[in-house]
């Protein structure tokens, strides 16, 4: 039993978390609402929202009604890098982020509508610990991230979608200027998470979004110096907090 009145949320005393959880399984919105506010306040997670998880893991088992559920638990997942000062019961909660990783992985389905199937992949990303890519993957109508290149460091912009998908110097005055084609990858080059979310981004026949992760996870060449790079590799190094093992501890702190 959670004794909730020695936790906080992002409002104060979590003493009203109990009794909001009792009402959002009925899918009663404004209780669902406040749950997202108390519990993901702007991305923000205390020791209540970790404390809700088993919960939440429990209301999501029913798809369609506990879809909610999952999104809110993928949240909060993709948080749980930050300052908690509740390490030790996120180390305590890794059967139940396997539990919502393999519930949001089953939910991954053709049919789903773009934005739908987004939400879902990137909270299995973030229940398998990788909060960066939870953070970082989008629908690549629009999407930009700067880099500094690995050999020459100048700030390379990166531009996937609807504006064209090429590296670039930007200017704020002139726009993205330099702009040199990126270079996708094939999908049989693809590793790691690249692989993983490619491979179910075609089988579940979304096709805009294999499009853009063959880009993000290919090459892109320095405008400034025409050094060749990985994106995706170097976007990570310069800006993925320290890994987590879900079962133990940051792995930093590891012996």
């Amino acid at each position: 039993m959670i004794d909730w009145s020695t936790l906080h949320d992002a409002y104060g005393p979590a003493h009203a978390i109990p009794e909001l959880l009792d009402r959002a399984v009925d899918r009663d919105q404004e209780a669902i609402d406040r749950l997202w506010g108390r519990l993901c306040h702007q991305g923000t997670i205390t020791p209540a929202s970790i404390a809700a998880l088993p919960r939440l893991a429990d209301i999501a088992k029913t798809e369609g009604i506990g879809d909610w559920a999952l999104d809110l638990a993928g949240a909060i997942a993709g948080g749980l890098l930050q300052p908690h000062g509740a390490d030790e019961e996120v180390a305590r909660r890794a059967p139940t982020l396997a539990d919502l990783r393999a519930k949001a992985a089953a939910r991954l389905r053709p049919g789903l509508d773009g934005k739908t199937y987004l939400s879902r992949l990137k909270a299995m990303l973030a229940f398998d610990g990788q909060p960066l890519w939870f953070e970082t993957l989008d629908d690549f109508t629009d999407s930009f991230v700067t880099i500094a290149c690995p050999h020459c460091d100048a700030s390379v912009t990166i531009a996937v979608g609807d504006y064209g998908c090429y590296s670039s110097i930007r200017d704020w005055n002139l726009g993205d200027v330099h702009r040199v084609p990126l270079r996708p990858a094939t999908p049989n080059e693809l590793t790691g998470t690249g692989r993983m979310l490619h491979e179910s981004a075609v089988r579940d026949g979304q096709q805009r979004l294999a499009w853009g992760l063959t880009h993000l996870f290919g090459l892109a060449e320095c405008p400034g110096c025409g050094s060749v790079f990985g994106i995706a590799d170097e976007y990570e190094a310069a800006n993925a907090p320290a890994p987590w093992n879900f079962a133990r501890s940051r792995t930093k702190d590891a012996p």
